[in-house]
Formats: C-alpha cells, structure tokens, sequence
C-alpha cells in the first residue's frame, strides 16, 4: 500500500510541485531500493550458476576436452572465473584462471580494436583505399588493387577466398605473404560475398603497426593490454610457454570412437608469426574477461576512453551479411561487423567471435542491451565445446530455461561422421582400381613452383613419396593414373589431399597441381629447372660453337653474367636459355623450341640436340 501511494506521488510530482517525499521517506525509500538492488544483482548471478560444476563435468566426459577456462561478466563485474579440466593432461596439471591457451580468430577483434583507435587520432580512414597506407599494395585484379578499402580488409568483404595454405605450410615474413597476395586468384567481385579470410586480416594488421611506428606486436601490447592490465597475455608460443601456468594442445582424430591425442606446439613459429594479427594472441580468462568488459563498456576502462565509443559501436554493427538459414530458432540470421559477428541468441543481440588453431578452441560472446559477457576457452583443436559451454551461461544468466546445446551438437558430430563412415564402406569414394603411374617414379621427383604458395618438393620414400610443401612434410601413396594421395589418417587434417601430375608435349612431367583451395581452380606448381642448371661450375661445361645443319655458320653457346646461358647466331637477336631439367633447356619466347646437350662416354659436350615442335635435328660441337 505504502509503494502505490509513493508511486502515485511521484507521478503527481510531475504535474503538481508540491507533491514532494518527506525527506526521511525519500531517502529511507531509496537506500532500501539499492539496497534490494544491490542483494538481487549479486544473488542472481549465483543462482543461475547452481548446477553449473556438475553440467561441466558432464560436458569434459562426453566430448573428450582436456580442459575448459570460463570467465563470465555481468552488469561491468566478473562474476567468474574458474577452470575445469586439465591444462597438462599427461602431468594431471589443472585449469586455472590465469592458465594461457591461444585464443586464435579473437585476436581480429585486437586489430580492429587498434586501427580505430589511430582512426580516432586521424591516421587512418575506414573508407580509403589500402593503398593509400601501403602504397606498394598489389592483389590479383589491378581493379582491386586501386578500389580495395581498409574496412574491405576487416570486414571479409575482398572478393578473395581463403588461401590459408599460403600461410599455413609456410614461415613466409609478413612482408613477403603481402608479395604473394598478388598470386592469389579471387572468387568473388569486391563486397559481393562474405569471404572469411585471414590474410587480409594480417594486412590490416600489418598497415596498424605501421601507423603506429612499431610492430602490430608491440602496438597491440602498448595501447590495449598494459591499459587493460593484461599482463599475462602474449604473442608467441615461446612466450607463453616459458609462463608458469599454460596448456598444452590437443587433438581428436575424426574417427567417432578416436581418443584424445597431444600436439606439438608449431615450433617453425615459436616467437612471433606472420598471420599474426589474425590470429596469434595467447591469453587467459582472467585477462580476457576485462577485454570482455572493455567492449561492453564501448571502448572505455576505468572511466578512461581509449577507443572512441562510435569505432567501438562500428565494430558491434553489421557491415557486411552472411549468407545461410541459422541450425536452431534461439539462433538469428548472421552478419559481420568489424572483427566480430553479428547476430541474435534467443531474441537478445550478440556480438561473438570464436578462434580455432592448433589444438586449441575458444569463443567470446557479450550481450551488449544485457551487459552479460562470457569467454570459453579449451585446449582441444576443433572443438563446440566452447559454444556449447558459453550458451549454457547465458540461458543462465539470462533467466531462461537451458537448451540441450550439448547434445544438439554431440548429435550433428556424430552424424557427420557416422555419414562419412558409411560412405567410405560403401566404397563411394571416387577410385579407379588397377591402375599405374605413366611414367617411373624418379621421373615425378623434383622442385615445382607457385609464385603464391610456394614450392612444392617431391622425393621418392621407397615406393612412395615424400612431398614438403615450403615446411609441411606429408606422404604421397599412389591412388590412381598419374594422382597421389595422403594417406588416410584420423589425427592428420591433410588426410586424402589429392596431388595430380601433369605431362607435357614432349612426355615429361611439366607440372602438378592441388585442390589447396576449394574456391578456385586448383593450384598448379609448375616444374622448376634442376638446380644445376643454374650453377656456373655445371653449366660453362655447355659453352662453344655449334654447327647449324642447314647453315655455313655456326650458333655460339655464351655465359651471360654468372648463371645464364645464351643462344647466338650472326645477325639475330641473342635468345636466353630457360633452365628446364637433366641438360635440357627451352629458348625463351620460342613455344616447343629446345636444346638439350649431349655428352660422351667420358662426360664430355660434344653436341646438341634442338628441338622443333616435333622435329629435331644434331648440332656438332666444334
């Protein structure tokens, strides 16, 4: 009865001024009311947590995760921070709160996070051209190369697919990917499709550091982790394991009844990587729950803005739509803003991103109308643990009945792969039986080269072989014709990677190629020459005069410079050599001309064979 006739004399108030509260009833009303406010904020959190131990447990038992690291805020506090698990399985080491795991693509949203901020200082604009701070900027399409805008880069909009074997099998300086993005063919016309994509992420990253003066690394750690307090977090793996808590990687192979197996850390990138500002950031959930915070508060900590709040709201607005139904009703449409998804979970809005690499899964999610913020964070290579255990906390937090998230996606796992079992009984698997390599092993082996990817390096392994693209070794066991395979294997993500050799007019193996990115035609390596075809000891051996059959004059075989040969007759043009393989070589801009040398018994030059779309003829040596 006493809060309607307070109730009414405010509404009162309102019209009649001397409707006013007696000051004891004022203030008595009030302290009560935070009061009850105060006592409801903190108990709410810890009940809708009741259960929540016994719900992790299960969740370690059914999906084989080593260890899980929680953080949750809610209304600008954290309200937990617990780890579950463990960090070293083999050593029984726990989880803990400051335990380090790397947290792979969130790590996009730090790099959005600082260019805005030099966009706050003016030395950067969403909307310019890249070129404009990269100025030797190159992609495939000159037309893209002029039009392509910084918010293209960080919004998955370039038109280029992923091409993350570029990296991936690679320890290429990030000067040097910038290179090859030249070499890598797009898909898609600029901004017509959502294209995930990490190495226009690494660019933006690059050009961040750039402005900044120093590394992406260093500005990364200047102007967000040490305001933020961050100071356990790190960029490299060698970093983060001379910390005194951090978990190692694991891995479970794609057999449904497969254990739960260790993986090495990448030790070709053990202080800083390339795909850095994509990717790299290793940190905790203590750490990461004030990141959490820092965006919910849209870009200010401790009452200090360090990221204006309208670069912080562009980064939880749509810029660019996701094609595709959601799986489940909680869920909403999808879309990217800048370094971080855009969506609905049960009518609330969602700003998430999560992060896969090696042996490690992660997810961070905030309700920014609800102030509720959760990061999940596992040591097992891709896994839904983190969505599974980071919906469970918000239909908690949020008041609501729990959805069976687990098993939902226990039950597609499951499917999937019981889907690809019964395939492979059925022998539906594309194979031609009975067939044989069309030319000797030793003839496959060599150097093939990508100007984007790389090279390719093929050795024979006993009967098979071994093939390293840049620092990723693999076996290849002949599948049918001239196309080699990986060999199946339920722990390797390149298992049944299919090599294809191609021939060329004359016979010789010219060429391969790999489906190294679906989006595309696949990814031709073309033979490079042997490499001492290009070494002057081997090659002045091939030196001298020649006897043309149909001329009184002779052609001269000269060295230009240190490694090149060149092809002479009196009054033409000089025509380079071009390297081919054995003593082989083509004559540059001629299409099926080549000359190949000859020796005698004792090892010595005495003629040459050239080579004329077909026909050939013997040319003595003088």
């Amino acid at each position: 009865m006493r809060r309607i006739s307070i109730s009414l004399c405010i509404v009162a108030s309102l019209f009649f001024p001397s409707c006013i509260l007696p000051a004891f009833a004022r203030n008595d009303s009030d302290t009560a009311a935070k009061s009850a406010r105060k006592k409801n904020q903190a108990a709410t959190p810890k009940l809708a947590l009741d259960g929540f131990d016994d719900f992790m447990t299960q969740v370690l038992k059914d999906w084989k995760v080593p260890g899980v690291a929680l953080g949750a805020v809610k209304d600008g506090k954290v309200i937990l921070l617990k780890g579950y698990g463990y960090r070293d399985l083999e050593k029984q080491l726990p989880v803990t709160p400051n335990t380090l795991f790397a947290v792979g693509s969130i790590t996009k949203s730090f790099t959005v996070t600082l260019l805005g901020m030099e966009m706050d200082e003016g030395k950067v604009d969403w909307d310019k051209p890249v070129r404009n701070y990269l100025p030797d900027f190159r992609m495939y399409d000159p037309v893209l190369t002029e039009q392509l805008l910084m918010r293209d880069l960080i919004t998955h909009r370039s038109g280029l697919p992923r091409h993350d074997l570029v990296w991936y099998s690679s320890d290429f300086p990030r000067e040097d990917l910038l290179r090859r993005l030249q070499f890598l063919e797009p898909n898609k016309p600029l901004r017509s499709r959502f294209q995930y994509n990490n190495l226009m992420f690494m660019t933006a990253g690059y050009i961040a550091g750039q402005l900044n003066g120093k590394s992406w690394e260093d500005s990364v750690r200047e102007r967000i982790l040490v305001p933020l307090g961050m100071n356990g977090t790190t960029f490299s793996e060698k970093a983060t394991q001379a910390a005194p808590d951090f978990a190692q990687p694991y891995q479970k192979g794609n057999d449904v009844k497969s254990d739960v197996k260790r993986m090495p850390f990448d030790e070709q990138c053990p202080d800083t990587c390339a795909l850095g500002p994509a990717g790299e950031i290793n940190s905790s959930v203590a750490d990461m729950s004030r990141y959490v915070l820092f965006h919910l508060n849209k870009g200010k900590v401790e009452g200090k803005t360090l990221l204006s709040e309208n670069n912080a709201t562009q980064m939880q607005t749509p810029q660019m739509v996701i094609p595709g139904a959601p799986d489940f009703k909680e869920q909403s449409e999808n879309s990217y803003g800048m370094g971080f998804f855009i969506s609905s979970y049960r009518g609330h809005k969602q700003v998430e991103h999560g992060g896969n690499i090696d042996g490690f899964s992660a997810d961070m999610i905030f309700l920014p109308n609800d102030g509720i913020g959760v990061v999940v964070l596992t040591n097992l290579d891709e896994t839904a643990v983190p969505y599974v255990v980071a919906n469970n906390v918000l239909d908690r937090l949020l008041g609501m009945d729990q959805v069976p998230w687990s098993q939902r996606y226990l039950d597609q796992e499951m499917k999937a792969k019981e889907s690809e079992q019964e395939a492979k009984n059925k022998n539906y698997t594309p194979h031609k039986t009975g067939t044989h390599p069309s030319h000797d092993l030793k003839e496959y082996t060599g150097d093939y080269g990508n100007p984007g990817y790389g090279v390719v390096s093929i050795a024979e392994d006993g009967d098979h072989f071994k093939m390293t693209l840049n620092r990723m070794t693999k076996r290849l066991e002949h599948l049918h014709y001239d196309v080699f395979q990986v060999p199946d294997d339920p722990f390797d993500q390149f298992a049944k990677l299919r090599v294809m050799f191609f021939s060329d007019a004359n016979g010789d193996i010219a060429s391969l190629s790999m489906p190294l990115e679906t989006n595309v035609k696949d990814i031709v390596f073309a033979r490079l020459p042997d490499k001492q075809l290009t070494e002057r000891s081997f090659i002045a051996a091939f030196t001298g005069q020649y006897e043309l059959p149909s001329s009184p004059t002779p052609f001269t075989v000269s060295l230009r410079g240190e490694h090149t040969l060149i092809f002479s007759t009196p009054g033409s043009p000089d025509v380079e050599l071009i390297p081919k393989r054995g003593t082989t070589f083509d004559l540059k801009d001629q299409s099926g001309v080549s000359l190949e040398f000859k020796r005698d018994e004792a090892g010595k030059v005495v003629e040459a064979a050239l080579s004329d779309n077909g026909t050939t003829v013997v040319l003595k040596r003088k």
